[in-house]
């Protein structure tokens, strides 16, 4: 187990565009699990990489234990790495894959074979120790490179999407496989992902990036309950929070015919606009004609079994002005219906909107 620390560690694969990775500063604790997150091309991938030696840091430093990593081989960190293509040799068992690294280290097969059969056990992979990589399901074979990474006995493990080419299903049961298997063994994990529920459902905290900068770092909870800007709050929720431009007069933010009371300490820190953020169980749906209601029209109905989202538009707007009101079991909403929802004051975010920083105090 070990500490990792980024010290504005930055990535550039051309002098002339953008830093992939730029000046990343991240504290990842003993033991800890961080989830690091966000759209395709926002660096997530190659910060991991720069951690286990597969890229080299242009800028800034990645400490691991204190011991400043630069010059130092991937083979020598003690990184064990988790692909998400499995990497596993098609010609080889079970077993001698994840014992094919331990031999290559000048490990005995009498102990390879005792770290192959104890990272067997805590995967249940016992009965498919004998099989090859094409005898076995998407989910057996990330065990499999799972296991391949346990075997190690790794200060840290980086693992790279290792779930997004399982089905839906097996994706949910092998996450919780993923998070408890690190709690159990308590190894310092840095996990990339680009689903956000994978994120908030596994990562003992979360960080956001978005064009190679550090956005947030934070729990779940605070992530989706406090987020430092738009683009957080946008990216973390499903389904996603709603964002209007709404004009600011005499401390009140006005969209579609609805008066939102601004707290004072944030319409000190507003202009003549801000950008309001209202998650779907901000809603609640209302009889018509009740004051501070808003008439959406229903555009599709999503039923999930306790719980349902209806996604729709308000009446006197623009159809792309997309409204998602989460209702209970007890609520039923048809498409094409015409619904009056109130947003909670409580529970609205504002946010900057030039910049997009939450106003927050």
């Amino acid at each position: 187990m070990a500490t990792v620390y980024f010290d504005e560690a930055t990535r550039r694969f051309t002098q002339n565009d953008p830093p992939a990775v730029d000046a990343v500063t991240l504290d990842i604790a003993d033991g800890e699990f961080l989830v690091l997150v966000g759209p395709s091309g926002c660096g997530k991938s190659t910060t991991l990489r720069m951690l286990a030696g597969l890229e080299p840091v242009d800028g800034g430093r990645i400490l691991i234990d204190g011991h400043d990593q630069k010059g130092v081989r991937p083979r020598d960190r003690d990184v064990a790495m988790v692909f998400q293509s499995y990497a596993l040799y098609p010609n080889m068992t079970a077993a001698e894959n994840m014992a094919f690294a331990l031999r290559n280290f000048g490990v005995s097969k009498a102990d390879a074979d005792a770290r192959v059969a104890e990272a067997a056990k805590i995967l249940e992979l016992e009965p498919l120790l004998d099989r090859k990589p094409g005898a076995m399901s998407g989910g057996q074979r990330q065990r499999v490179a799972m296991g391949r990474a346990i075997v190690r006995n790794p200060k840290v493990f980086c693992m790279d999407e290792p779930l997004s080419n399982l089905d839906a299903k097996l994706r949910v049961s092998t996450r919780s496989q993923i998070a408890g298997l690190q709690r159990r063994l308590g190894i310092t994990t840095c996990y990339v992902t680009h689903d956000q529920v994978e994120a908030m459902t596994m990562g003992h905290r979360v960080a956001v990036l978005k064009d190679g900068k550090l956005q947030q770092v934070d729990t779940p909870e605070a992530l989706y309950d406090r987020p430092v800007n738009a683009f957080v709050a946008s990216f973390i929720g499903s389904p996603a929070i709603y964002l209007a431009e709404a004009a600011v007069r005499d401390g009140h933010a006005t969209v579609h015919g609805l008066d939102l009371p601004i707290p004072r300490e944030t319409a000190a820190r507003a202009g003549s606009t801000v950008t309001i953020g209202l998650r779907p169980e901000a809603w609640e749906v209302v009889p018509e004609h009740t004051a501070q209601s808003v008439a959406v029209h229903v555009d599709l109905v999503e039923v999930l079994g306790s719980e349902s989202f209806v996604y729709g538009h308000p009446v006197a707007g623009d159809e792309k002005d997309r409204i998602t009101v989460k209702l209970d079991e007890r609520t039923k909403i048809a498409l094409g219906d015409v619904v009056h929802v109130r947003p909670e004051v409580e529970r609205t975010h504002f946010f900057h909107t030039e910049s997009g920083e939450s106003l927050r105090a």
